[in-house]
């Protein structure tokens, strides 16, 4: 296997096995404690990692990044909201974590985890390549990362779906505005990268109201005009 020469790939390759590993241990160990703690403490980890990492290697892009995906998450407690408690279609149960709303507290910076990784690799393939493979690649990734969260997330018990029109257990009105969540975030990043913090929040706030949009355009299409639910 040819090494990898980049050590901002390496260092991240690294980081992330090491984080898998930890998510394993923590899902599976019979702590006898919650799965919502569980996934905070995971959530804590991970949003503290990249940054720290980032700093002790010197690679100031992910913190850059991070910032970003990271903002994005704590937006994206509005959608969920809006779903969960407006259009009554996800719920989240009782998992032994304090509630935003009817959202459990760890997506506030859950969202961060495939924000982070889909853009960062979309850079690298646009580093390389052509904007619109960059574009490809990232539909592709952000359809494979939210088709399969939406899939598993349920058996921890996590959120789920109810009330829709599904495929298993993914609601299919959501496929669709989770890859455009994919795509906005990639180019909105790449507006605003070494910009002010403002342009940062402005750019995250701006990725949340399209991806709200979307879920709310798509609900209707699938739900009340094409099977008329």
């Amino acid at each position: 296997m040819e090494k990898i020469k980049e050590p901002y790939i390496r260092d991240l390759l690294i980081l992330h096995g090491l984080f898998a590993i930890f998510t394993i241990v923590a899902l599976i160990l019979p702590l006898g404690v919650q799965i919502g703690p569980r996934l905070f403490v995971l959530v804590i980890a991970y949003n503290l990692m990249i940054p720290i990492g980032g700093y002790y290697w010197g690679h100031r892009d992910w913190i850059a990044l991070w910032s970003f995906s990271f903002l994005v998450s704590l937006f994206m407690i509005f959608p969920d909201w809006f779903l969960a408690a407006e259009l009554g279609v996800l719920v989240f149960p009782a998992d032994g974590l304090f509630k935003i709303g009817p959202v459990s507290g760890y997506m506030a910076g859950l969202w961060t985890i495939p924000i982070f990784i889909i853009v960062f690799i979309g850079r690298e393939i646009q580093k390389n390549h052509s904007y619109m493979k960059s574009y490809l690649v990232v539909a592709i990734l952000s359809l494979v990362i939210f088709f399969t969260a939406e899939a598993t997330m349920w058996m921890l018990p996590s959120w789920y779906a109810q009330n829709v029109a599904m495929i298993g257990p993914v609601a299919i009105y959501i496929i669709i505005p989770e890859i455009i969540l994919g795509i906005t975030a990639h180019v909105a990043y790449d507006i605003i990268i070494e910009r002010s913090v403002f342009a940062y929040i402005l750019a995250a706030f701006s990725v949340m109201i399209i991806y709200m949009g979307t879920i709310s355009f798509f609900h209707l299409l699938i739900e009340k005009i094409i099977l008329g639910v």
